[in-house]
C-alpha cells in the first residue's frame, strides 16, 4: 500500500486552513497512488497553541472530524490525522483515522505524555493497541513519544499489527529518535513503521522533521528532510511476510523470563 507521510506544521491556531492544507496535500498523495494519508501530531491545530488547545479541541464525530472524512471520500484514500479530542471536560491528544469512504475506522488517544507541556494540556489515553484494517493491512495507531516505549510497539507486534502509524511532533535535539530507535522498532518488531512529524520553529520548540517509513529490514523506505515534504513510500505485505518467516523474534520470545518486567 502506497503511503503519503505529510511533514508539516501546517498553520497553528487555525483548524480552516489546516483542513486545506491536508486537503491540497491528501489531492496529491491520491494523484500519486496512495491508499493511504497521514499527517504530523496534533496537525488539526497546531502542537505549541497553549490554551487555544482546550479552545480548538473537538469531539472525535465532531464538524473536523466530517471535513476530513469528505476529504477522504473526494479523493479516495484513507486519512490519519492527529488532533485534540474533547469528550466531555477532558482533552486528549488523539489520532483518527478514517477510510477511503469517509467511515471513522478508530481514534487513538496518546498514552505517554511528554514532558510539562503535554501534562498540562492533556489527559493520558489508556488503551495501549486500537487498530483498523486499510487495504488488507492491519494499521495500527500510535503518537510520537508512545514510540519510544519498546513495550508498546512490541504490543502491537503481538496483536498482528503490519502498519504503525506514529504521527509525532519531534523537536531537538532528539532527533536521533527519527534516524535510529524508529528502524529499530520497525526491525525487532517485523512491521512497517510511518514517522510524520511536524517541522520548523513552534512556540518554545524546534521540530526537526525527518519524517520515514521504516522497513521490517530496518531500512528506510524514504526519508524527508527538514523542510515541509509530502513523502511516498509503499508497504509491501509479500515483503513483510517474507521477514517474518526469516526474522522469527516473536515466536522465539520467552515470556516467562520477562516477568521482572512489570
Amino acid at each position: 500500500m502506497r503511503t503519503a507521510l505529510l511533514q508539516s506544521s501546517g498553520r497553528p491556531g487555525t483548524v480552516v486552513e489546516n483542513l486545506k492544507v491536508l486537503d491540497e496535500a491528501a489531492g496529491r498523495a491520491a494523484a500519486a497512488g496512495a491508499g493511504l494519508f497521514v499527517t504530523s501530531e496534533m496537525f488539526l491545530t497546531g502542537y505549541a497553541i497553549g490554551d487555544d488547545i482546550a479552545r480548538l479541541a473537538e469531539p472525535a464525530d465532531g464538524d473536523a472530524a466530517d471535513a476530513v472524512a469528505e476529504t477522504a471520500a473526494r479523493h479516495g484514500l484513507a486519512i490519519a490525522y492527529g488532533y485534540p479530542e474533547r469528550a466531555g471536560d477532558t482533552v486528549y491528544n488523539s489520532l483518527q483515522l478514517v477510510s477511503a469512504d469517509g467511515t471513522r475506522l478508530a481514534n487513538y488517544r496518546k498514552t505517554h505524555l511528554f514532558g510539562c507541556f503535554e501534562r498540562d494540556h492533556f489527559t493520558p489515553g489508556d488503551r495501549q493497541v486500537v487498530q483498523a484494517e486499510v487495504n488488507g493491512l492491519t494499521v495500527g495507531l500510535m503518537i510520537c513519544y508512545d514510540v519510544e516505549f519498546p513495550e508498546n510497539v512490541r504490543a502491537h507486534a503481538l496483536a498482528g499489527t503490519d502498519l504503525l502509524l506514529v504521527p509525532t511532533a519531534q523537536m531537538h535535539p532528539f532527533q536521533f529518535v527519527a534516524e535510529s530507535v524508529v528502524p529499530v522498532r520497525a526491525f525487532e518488531n517485523q512491521m512497517y513503521v510511518a514517522y510524520v512529524n511536524r517541522v520548523g520553529p513552534e512556540g518554545e520548540f524546534e521540530f526537526v522533521g525527518l519524517s520515514t517509513l521504516a522497513g521490517p529490514d530496518g531500512i528506510a523506505r524514504a526519508r524527508a528532510g527538514r523542510a515541509e515534504e509530502l513523502v511516498l513510500a509503499d508497504a509491501d505485505p509479500v515483503f513483510l511476510a517474507a521477514s517474518r518467516a526469516n526474522n522469527p523474534y516473536l515466536d522465539d520470545r520467552r515470556p516467562a523470563l520477562y516477568g521482572s518486567l512489570v
